[in-house]
């Protein structure tokens, strides 16, 4: 089949299958804090990291029904912080809790029954229940123009400046254990989908782009700082 997304005819039963396209995808469960210091928590399934030396993480926030700014998106801006929570299986509901439409003086982390943890190097809290969180300061957002009420976005970018691990999901061999967290993904519709299975590829080394030494390009795999700055 072949369609255009700005005519929407696709032909299908369950809708435009666009989101179902690009799986599984991280979501960015974003913790923040307003002016009035009332802690914020929501999610948004368009979310992934960017660049790694420094690391980078970007958030596609679509405006609400009303035509505004989502509070996530007001808040980052005007406190410039933000914290990324990692959610996996077992904090799937009280994810879905805190997507809900809540007013802006509303704590989501009280109404998921979530515990807040204090940051150490930003003010937003992280969600104390999640294995991984991503510290990070506002860089900049990019406005895309959308059509009808919700299709403008606000792409926001933050610079990661400090990551929490939780020591009971690191291996022996000093890798994240994957399977353990079961991180949870977004697919499209209401679909998600857990990772629960992993499998390694070694990496096809070329000569002409990357340094021969295989310790240099595991490091760049793996996202090390400095992995390629000349001595």
């Amino acid at each position: 089949m072949f369609y255009e997304p700005e005519k929407n005819d696709h032909g299908l039963k369950r809708g435009a299958p666009f989101k179902s396209c690009v799986v599984p995808r991280a979501i960015g469960w974003l913790s923040t804090i307003s002016e009035d210091g009332v802690p914020n928590l929501a999610p948004y399934s368009q979310f992934t990291n960017l660049t790694f030396d420094p690391p980078y993480v970007a958030c596609a926030i679509n405006q609400t029904f009303d035509g505004l700014r989502k509070d996530t998106t007001n808040n980052i801006e005007q406190q410039g912080e933000f914290v990324y929570n990692m959610v996996t299986e077992e904090l799937a509901e009280k994810m879905n809790i805190s997507s809900c439409r809540f007013p802006p003086e509303v704590d989501e982390f009280e109404q998921a029954g979530l515990t807040k943890a204090a940051s150490r190097l930003v003010k937003p809290y992280r969600v104390a229940e999640s294995p991984i969180q991503f510290e990070c300061k506002y860089y900049c957002t990019l406005r895309l123009p959308g059509n009808g009420r919700v299709g403008a976005c606000d792409l926001v970018i933050g610079k990661v400046v400090g990551i929490h691990i939780k020591d009971e999901f690191i291996d022996g061999e000093g890798k994240l254990d994957i399977e353990k967290i079961r991180p949870l993904a977004r697919m499209g519709y209401s679909d998600y989908t857990v990772v629960k299975e992993l499998f390694a590829m070694p990496h096809i080394t070329h000569q002409l782009e990357m340094p021969a030494d295989p310790a240099i390009i595991h490091k760049g795999l793996e996202g090390q700082a400095g992995a390629f700055q000349k001595n």
